[in-house]
């Protein structure tokens, strides 16, 4: 009978289908090193040299056939959401070529053609858990009556020196209550210095990072070039921190937590930019930006740091999170905080150290503090302990699992304290925001109740590749929430995910897909306001599963192609090409969203207050003063109150309605009054009190967006 050949092993492997068992001589061959689920790669076999070398026949592997099914299927997704771009849409089109990319990825995926990175190890032990002991029992019991104390004390709605020491202090014992003893654990001699290394992934780590820096930052003062009424009131509660007042909850414009409100008084004060648009945008950016590296390591946690940094990479770039950063308000902190949550819970889960889990109970509690969204994010929690209880990899962990769930849900609570007396003691301004979304406290639900969840579940879920929602402030309305390489990915990597779940039950595949609807479940809630989903400022947490699933489906794809070319002389060469390429119609897509359709839409969209400002500024500081510029207010136009703020004199409200412009002709100074071009009735009036006023037109240089000026000079 013939020896089976290298070939016949390697179609045997590759073959799911294939029975007869195949076993190649083992002098014959070299040493088989399994990298990922069903990829063989010939490593090179460390042989010991007890006979002639001439005696060992050199066998050449033969090329892997061209892998036609993954390259045809990301093609086909391309151009599936290349159709599905706004204007010129094809969705029968674009549905037929998405069908056809599934189906050629599952086939792929099953025939061993498409390689996925392989998740990190898991731990073989259960958790270990704190060994019991008095100090413990002391040091918990300690916790809870300082955690009770400080509750009490917070119940005037304020931070105080009292009230933050018994609440860091209850905080500070019940995680030494929590943490496991340390064994085995060497001390680094004082004399010999710490080891910092930095290699080239180190250095390609920065560079990504660095890359989404400039997306986050670069040109941050002009986009958005103008605030709205929302900044106004954020600016206003920030002016209350910095004149030393210190809520635990912003009640102005129907409440607010605290978080940004205390990062934009520190930025103020830091960077100098004082009370301004511009320290608001600057919070909310550095929010935006340090969300990366987590979702970078919560990369390298499902996969591999090839997933990590591709993650990292397209979030970095995206439009998505992008707008959302940049916009100056609350949205950011929700991502910013989810992320590492899930990266602790996720690793707690894999490593089995209660260590982590502590770390993801202090994020979920911060991150409750920043916006309302993230108040679903216990349940997300619960949702991730609940599936990997029912998968086998928890086996011989289960009630270990228990006491990282309690660990976590004990911290987390202990840093909610502040904000859960207030909720204690004003249920309904707490959770107001929320009530008039979910239920009819504002308006009626326009449907049944069942029927707007699952159509709101379906708009959400198909955000990425259709629309986006129509709210202008945040968002390019009528467009999906990715470019179009990204939509294309993050659709393969969903359906590889679901594969490879279906082929190996692992819990972490599960959790993938479904912490996607649940992280975007602030938006699907919208019951009463159904218009209001998707948006992209309450389903900002799903970024982190979005863009890890879709490069989960960009590296392995890279993968595949780099396992075909990496046996003949091109090597990687291939890869790097058609990576790069990649990279770059992703990064130039969102460029052009971002700082062109998005830049140019939202300053044809909001009013020019900024010009106004600097008006009464020049004014202010040649010729007259701020006491005596005014703004007579207009049915739907510009926020007076943002005048004063883009003046340099925040806090300040230049309104002065028409019916009190004759009580400032008692002041003898020279006045000026800034009135919209169709208020006839306001002119009139001007004309009426000071008969000897100049008028003229501020050309703004957008349609509908002119003011006129009318200057009084000073009295004799």
């Amino acid at each position: 009978m013939d020896e089976p050949s290298v070939l016949d092993y390697l179609k045997a492997k590759l073959n799911p289908f294939h029975k007869e068992k195949i076993v190649i001589p083992p002098e014959l061959v070299a040493e088989q090193s399994v990298l990922e689920e069903g990829e063989v790669v010939m490593a090179e076999a460390d042989i010991e040299k007890t006979a002639p070398a001439a005696a060992i026949p050199v066998i050449k592997a033969p090329a892997l056939p061209w892998p036609w099914r993954t390259a045809t299927s990301v093609i086909a997704a391309l151009l599936a959401q290349s159709m599905l771009e706004p204007p010129a849409r094809n969705l029968e089109i674009g549905l037929a070529l998405y069908l056809l990319a599934a189906v050629l990825a599952v086939w792929a995926f099953w025939q061993g053609e498409w390689k996925l990175a392989r998740r990190p190890e898991e731990a073989d032990e259960p958790m270990r858990l704190p060994a019991m002991a008095n100090w413990r029992l002391f040091m918990l019991g300690g916790s809870v009556i300082l955690m009770l104390l400080g509750f009490a004390f917070f119940q005037d709605n304020r931070f105080t020196a009292w009230n933050v020491t018994l609440w860091l202090s209850s905080l500070t014992l019940g995680i030494i209550s929590l943490l496991p003893n340390v064994k085995g654990t060497t001390r680094q001699r004082a004399d010999q210095p710490a080891e910092i290394r930095v290699n080239v992934w180190t250095l390609l780590v920065i560079a990504v990072l660095a890359f989404g820096a400039l997306y986050r930052f670069v040109d941050l003062n002009g986009i958005p070039g103008e605030p709205f009424s929302d900044h106004a009131e954020k600016l206003l509660d920030v002016s209350d921190v910095l004149n030393g007042q210190r809520p635990v909850f912003f009640v102005r414009n129907t409440g607010r937590e605290a978080f940004q409100m205390y990062l934009t008084a520190f930025v103020a004060t830091f960077f100098g930019t004082g009370l301004s648009f511009l320290s608001l945008k600057l919070g909310t950016a550095l929010c935006g930006f340090l969300t990366l590296p987590f979702i970078y390591l919560t990369g390298k946690e499902v996969g591999n740091r090839w997933v990590g940094l591709l993650a990292m990479l397209m979030a970095g770039v995206a439009y998505w999170p992008n707008l959302i950063s940049r916009i100056g308000l609350r949205f950011p902190i929700y991502p910013l905080f989810a992320a590492p949550m899930l990266y602790f819970l996720l690793r707690g889960l894999r490593t089995r150290k209660l260590q982590d889990f502590i770390l993801s109970g202090i994020f979920l509690g911060v991150g409750l503090h920043g916006y309302s969204p993230a108040r679903f994010l216990p349940f997300v929690v619960l949702a991730a302990i609940g599936i990997y209880l029912l998968h086998r990899q928890s086996k011989g962990n289960r009630v270990q699992t228990m006491m990282g769930l309690y660990a976590l849900a004990f911290v987390s609570l202990i840093v909610f304290v502040p904000l859960l007396r207030y909720w204690f003691d004003n249920p309904d301004w707490f959770s107001y925001r929320a009530m008039t979304r979910l239920t009819d406290v504002e308006r009626a639900i326009p449907m049944p109740v069942w029927q707007v969840f699952f159509s709101n579940l379906w708009k959400a879920w198909v955000m990425f590749w259709w629309d986006n929602g129509n709210i202008w402030v945040h968002s390019i309305p009528g467009r999906p929430a990715l470019d179009a390489v990204t939509g294309g990915l993050y659709f393969l990597g969903t359906v590889l995910v679901a594969a490879r779940y279906v082929r190996r039950r692992h819990w972490l595949d599960l959790f993938l897909l479904v912490s996607v609807p649940l992280l975007m479940m602030p938006s699907i809630l919208s019951l009463a306001f159904p218009e209001e989903n998707p948006s992209l400022n309450r389903t900002g947490a799903a970024i982190v599963p979005v863009f890890i699933i879709a490069a989960i489906g960009l590296e392995g794809f890279l993968r595949t192609i780099n396992v075909r070319f990496k046996a003949t002389p091109l090597r990687q060469w291939p890869t790097f090409i058609i990576g790069v390429y990649l990279v770059m119609l992703i990064s130039m897509q969102n460029y052009s969203l971002v700082f062109d359709t998005f830049k140019t839409q939202f300053l044809n969209g909001a009013w020019n207050t900024s010009q106004i400002g600097k008006v009464v500024y020049n004014f202010a500081t040649s010729i007259g003063s701020y006491d005596t510029a005014y703004v007579i207010p207009y049915p739907h136009w510009v926020d007076t109150r943002l005048v004063g703020i883009q003046a340099g004199f925040p806090g300040r409200d230049y309104a002065l309605p028409m019916e009190q412009i004759a009580l400032t002709s008692t002041d003898p100074r020279p006045k000026m009054f800034l009135f919209r071009p169709d208020d006839q009735n306001t002119y009139i009036e001007l004309l009426r009190v000071y008969p000897n006023g100049n008028l003229s037109r501020y050309t703004s240089g957008f349609d509908g967006k002119d003011f006129m000026i009318y200057f009084v000079p000073a009295s004799q």
